[in-house]
């Protein structure tokens, strides 16, 4: 004869294996918090954080992962790397930088790569003046050339063009690119020698004179993963992020040179 199951033996069956697959629920659902999301650290050129910020928002959608942005010059995010800082990533505004950081064994093996190619621009907000600096008068905004390259890129030009300490031009020097545009904005500085993505994307009031590419220096942007990274794998996974077709249009469309 069939065993007969009483009824109350169903329901608690029934009631178990709810619970159970509750709590499969529960656990799948942790697994995909942003608790469990990684936290990457980013230190930046200051004058890709505008484009980094955008960035960092998609990965962050597709992935989950959160980024964390500090922005200084090339050369003093180098110095704070060097002394210790926690960072997962550095994206310099040169290749002189994470040239150096791969010497020195700060970081992951191959992980130095060029993400974007930077280009000058002149920023008047002033009567316009023409293409030849040394008929420039007044104050002119650079980043500082010893620790921003696209300072350095600045003092290039303008000393292949006879405008490098001449009278009737003073240079008002910026700790970073950032602030130069800073300086241009807020009337401190008539005109200034500035990233062109910053113009390109803000569309200030004044002349835009984009300097021809090849009157300077490349401004060759690079990334390394640092050895020091607590999460390696994430930082891998924004660095690959970066090269993708996605990371790349909007790179450029924001004023970078394709690499």
């Amino acid at each position: 004869m069939a065993k007969r199951i009483s009824t109350q033996v169903i329901y608690n069956r029934l009631h178990k294996g709810r619970v159970a697959a509750s709590t499969l629920a529960v656990v799948a659902l942790f697994s995909l918090s942003p608790a469990n999301a990684a936290t990457l650290k980013v230190a930046v050129a200051a004058n890709f954080k505008p484009t980094l910020e955008q960035l960092a928002t998609q990965f962050q959608q597709q992935t989950g992962d959160q980024v964390a942005i500090s922005s200084a010059s090339s050369g003093v995010l180098y110095q704070q790397i060097v002394n210790g800082a926690p960072f997962d990533l550095f994206l310099s505004a040169d290749s002189e930088r994470p040239e150096r950081l791969e010497k020195e064994g700060r970081i992951v093996p191959n992980s130095r790569f060029t993400y974007a190619r930077g280009q000058l621009a002149l920023w008047n907000t002033a009567t316009p003046v023409g293409t030849d600096p040394k008929q420039w008068q007044g104050k002119l905004a650079i980043a500082n050339p010893r620790t921003a390259p696209y300072g350095a890129a600045a003092q290039y030009w303008l000393e292949q063009n006879g405008a490098w300490n001449i009278a009737g031009l003073t240079l008002v020097t910026g700790a970073n690119i950032a602030q130069t545009y800073q300086f241009v904005q807020t009337g401190n500085a008539p005109m200034g020698l500035v990233a062109y993505p910053n113009v390109k994307m803000a569309h200030p009031q004044g002349q835009v004179w984009l300097l021809p590419a090849d009157a300077y220096p490349a401004i060759e942007q690079q990334a390394v993963i640092l050895a020091s990274s607590s999460q390696p794998k994430a930082a891998k996974a924004f660095a690959d992020f970066l090269r993708s077709d996605a990371a790349r249009s909007l790179i450029e469309s924001h004023g970078y040179l394709a690499q």
